[in-house]
């Protein structure tokens, strides 16, 4: 294994660090800057005028944006969006969303269900009829609804890849941590061309959503650690920096030991989910790895945040603080998982001999 960057994935971070050098926005205005560097076409085809790149590529876009905390629909389109396509979508299909997120068009995935992350038996169905599939039921926690051209919608069917402007489509937006948009979505007999359900492709796509969501995670806590790191080297209290004090310096060393693990454990999943092997060992490897990497974001990168808050003391709970940006990004990440308990029960599942 070698989790080096190569030249591709040195080349992806630093268009996307030189993207955010000149561009002050950190949110969906940041959008159209995106497309015009090319950055969402990174793993497109390229026979659909992309690099051909792939999650690995991906990754390290996610990461670096998430290290300025941006909230755009990055991770939706790229990660929820673009990767699962290219694992189970045709050509035709595939080729027409894709000229679309060459031009900047949203993507989004439906990975809820009512009171099931990432729902592994939707409740969702979808009905053929000839040429025509229906699609009915509801969705929870859906990022850039309002935005997305398409929806990548599980059912128990398959994939249904729906138009988010067809009848039929309720959406409800619920609140979050960081004021992005976010929807509760319901399909009451939505009809889609039966060309787009495609059978399978729920475990690729909460697969590659889970090592996203990680990528993110990962980038998120780097930026508030070093954001963090030079608030206790600048400021002085009695006349010493901050970092002088022992009780601060064990604090900041946690949230850098919490940081370099979420960073192992992501590039860790990432590596091995990237690498094409159908052996049955390689293929329970991936699922450990990205079940280690989630329940790693859901217990412990809330109370990293956390402490980095404390350090900052009164103005890290400003929500003008750039601090903010950070903490939010990463309760909601860990909200979509299902919370610490239900990672931890799924990651004792796999660890259980009964």
């Amino acid at each position: 294994m070698d989790f080096n960057r190569d030249e591709s994935q040195d080349a992806v971070a630093e268009v996307v660090v030189s993207l955010l050098e000149r561009n002050t926005a950190r949110d969906i205005e940041l959008w159209p800057a995106l497309t015009d560097s090319g950055l969402l076409s990174v793993a497109l085809p390229q026979r659909c005028g992309g690099d051909g790149m792939g999650l690995l590529e991906v990754s390290v876009l996610l990461t670096e944006l998430a290290t300025d905390a941006v909230a755009a629909p990055a991770l939706a389109t790229l990660g929820f969006g673009v990767l699962p396509l290219l694992e189970v979508a045709p050509e035709p299909l595939a080729d027409k969303i894709f000229a679309a997120v060459a031009q900047g068009a949203v993507l989004t995935a439906t990975l809820h269900e009512p009171g099931t992350p990432f729902a592994a038996a939707p409740e969702t169905t979808a009905v053929v009829d000839g040429e025509r599939a229906t699609v009915t039921g509801r969705k929870v926690a859906v990022p850039y609804a309002d935005s997305a051209r398409w929806v990548l919608v599980p059912t128990d069917s398959g994939i249904a890849i729906v138009d988010a402007e067809a009848p039929g489509i309720s959406r409800f937006e619920t609140p979050n941590s960081t004021g992005a948009p976010e929807f509760s979505m319901h399909f009451e007999q939505t009809e889609i061309p039966a060309e787009q359900l495609l059978p399978g492709g729920l475990r690729a796509l909460h697969r590659l959503a889970l090592a996203g969501i990680g990528s993110v995670a990962d980038g998120l806590l780097r930026g508030a650690l070093t954001l963090t790191a030079e608030h206790v080297r600048t400021r002085h209290q009695f006349g010493r920096p901050l970092a002088e004090f022992q009780a601060v310096a064990q604090q900041i060393a946690d949230v850098y030991v919490v940081s370099r693990t979420l960073h192992a454990a992501a590039l860790s999943a990432n590596w091995a989910l990237a690498h094409a092997d159908d052996d049955p060992g390689h293929q329970e490897r991936i699922d450990d790895d990205l079940d280690v990497l989630a329940y790693c974001v859901a217990s412990e990168l809330p109370a990293a945040m956390q402490k980095c808050h404390h350090l900052h003391g009164g103005i890290g709970v400003d929500v003008t603080h750039p601090l903010h940006r950070y903490y939010s990004q990463a309760k909601d990440l860990a909200r979509w998982l299902g919370g610490a308990s239900f990672r931890l029960d799924r990651l004792g599942d796999r660890c259980s001999s009964t």
